[in-house]
């Protein structure tokens, strides 16, 4: 399918980019990699005025390692390079969840930035315009209904990056720069619960690094998905922590691709942080997860079958915390 119509613009440098997107008078989309943003145009969920490219922004490409030891990641950065990257090394469990995205073929293009600033999915919206239109618009694309839940008032969709749950458990954060300047915004902060507005990005901003706290922690990454290297994910996991074995003072638990941001189960976290991680424990921690997650609303699986998924990868990752 073709394009909607729209203008395309490539600025040399970043300066630049901020500078067309301050004066752009009407809805201007950023391209990166362009796996999903082409995608979801062709499918009409999009139909921007303006295609700004950042794609080769040199601004965006670079990887460093900062004078207290954090690591920064250019946002333009492709996963592939990334994944092989030898200041990554320290971060097996971040290098696990950039290989969980899609096949080499999408990683070869597709950029950090871009899977942190995924659209939300969700079974009703992210389907062929002729079943939207039989169907009638949303919350998500243009009227004040929500087929999920007929009773929301914002939209439910999901957050569907692989990357942001291994980020979020690291610890990291993110850099908007705009003319005015730049901000850092903690990863944990940087997701809304707002299917539509789900990023605290403002439209005058653009995603230019990712700050890497320096690691010594253990970490495991886990992906559930139909089809490894094809489809999105049912859930994913990521779970971090200090000491070795069953000892441990410093836990982060997040689950993606289940809630309209990723999950940070810091109730859950606190149970093994008192106790550690022995069976009983980690039992008692399985058991917090229905709680802190909440009603499971947007169905691309049955919910019964989301909340069983969330408490066995929660089990999962924390034995194979254990075992480092």
């Amino acid at each position: 399918m073709l394009l909607p119509e729209h203008e395309f613009s490539k600025p040399a440098s970043l300066r630049d980019s901020l500078t067309e997107l301050a004066e752009a008078g009407g809805e201007v989309k950023l391209l990166a990699g362009g796996t999903d943003v082409v995608f979801n145009m062709r499918g009409r969920l999009f139909r921007p005025d303006v295609l700004l490219s950042i794609r080769d922004l040199p601004e965006l490409q670079e990887v460093e390692q900062l004078a207290d030891g954090a690591v920064s990641l250019g946002a333009g950065c492709r996963l592939s390079e990334l994944e092989r990257h030898a200041l990554l090394k320290g971060y097996p469990g971040l290098i696990a969840g950039l290989r969980a995205v899609a096949s080499r073929h999408v990683r070869n293009m597709a950029t950090l930035g871009g899977n942190l600033n995924l659209d939300t999915r969700c079974w009703y919206a992210n389907q062929t315009a002729e079943w939207r239109a039989a169907k009638g618009p949303c919350l998500k694309t243009g009227m004040e209904v929500c087929h999920a839940i007929k009773s929301a008032d914002i939209c439910v969709a999901l957050n569907a990056s692989d990357i942001a749950p291994a980020l979020l458990a690291l610890d990291a954060s993110v850099v908007l720069a705009s003319l005015n300047g730049e901000r850092t915004v903690k990863l944990a902060d940087y997701y809304t619960d707002d299917g539509v507005q789900h990023t605290v990005r403002r439209p005058d901003e653009i995603m230019t690094r990712v700050l890497l706290p320096k690691n010594s922690d253990r970490m495991a990454y886990i992906k559930e998905t139909a089809r490894k290297g094809n489809d999105f994910a049912y859930a994913t996991i990521a779970a971090s922590a200090d000491g070795h074995g069953n000892q441990c003072s410093r836990v982060r638990i997040v689950l993606g691709s289940l809630t309209t941001r990723p999950a940070l189960l810091l109730k859950t976290a606190a149970v093994l942080v008192e106790h550690g991680l022995d069976d009983t424990t980690i039992k008692a921690a399985v058991g917090e997860v229905r709680d802190e997650l909440g009603a499971l609303t947007n169905l691309y699986t049955p919910a019964a079958y989301k909340g069983r998924i969330a408490r066995a990868l929660v089990r999962e990752a924390l034995q194979q915390l254990r075992e480092q």
